[in-house]
């Protein structure tokens, strides 16, 4: 069951990092993780200068089904306890089809989080039977996608001409 999914992992500095649901407690976690994310990597992940949520759009990220919106979390050990350090979903957008986004706290940028959340959310969408994730993704945010481009999602034609749409097979 994706609501039950975790998993240990190993960032590229050796470090362990937790990768697990999204759990109904992890709502103020989630809050201090965002405000320790700098305003250039939020930008890039909601595409607009953002630097809080409603109770609307906090409701939305925290209130997962684990059908149409999975949500997994990164946490990592500091001062002897776990935090989250990111967090990457998808959310079906059309039968078979999930856009997925993710964030990971700018002090942890670079050592695989996105790469580990990207592996963990793709094993959940097969066994979701579905059958393509889709990205929207800012043409500078070249960190997130080269960790698409791992996957093998390729670019195709999308609405907006100022965002990069990929897309996957799955």
């Amino acid at each position: 069951m994706p609501e039950d999914y975790a998993v240990s992992e190993r960032l590229r500095d050796g470090r362990s990092v937790n990768i697990r649901a999204l759990e109904p407690g992890d709502r103020n976690e989630l809050l201090n993780a965002i405000g320790r994310t700098g305003s250039q990597s939020l930008q890039r992940r909601f595409f607009a200068p953002k630097r809080s949520f409603t109770e609307k759009e906090i409701d939305f990220f925290t209130n997962i089904d684990f059908s149409n919106h999975v949500a997994l979390v990164a946490l990592a050990e500091e001062d002897g306890r776990e935090v989250i350090i990111g967090g990457g979903r998808y959310v079906v957008t059309d039968p078979g089809t999930a856009e997925i986004a993710f964030v990971v706290i700018d002090d942890y940028q670079g050592q695989g989080v996105g790469t580990l959340l990207m592996h963990h959310l793709a094993i959940l969408a097969r066994r979701a039977g579905l059958a393509e994730l889709c990205a929207e993704v800012l043409p500078e945010n070249t960190a997130m996608r080269k960790v698409f481009g791992k996957f093998g999602f390729e670019a195709r034609k999308g609405m907006d001409p100022q965002v990069v749409h990929l897309a996957l097979r799955l």
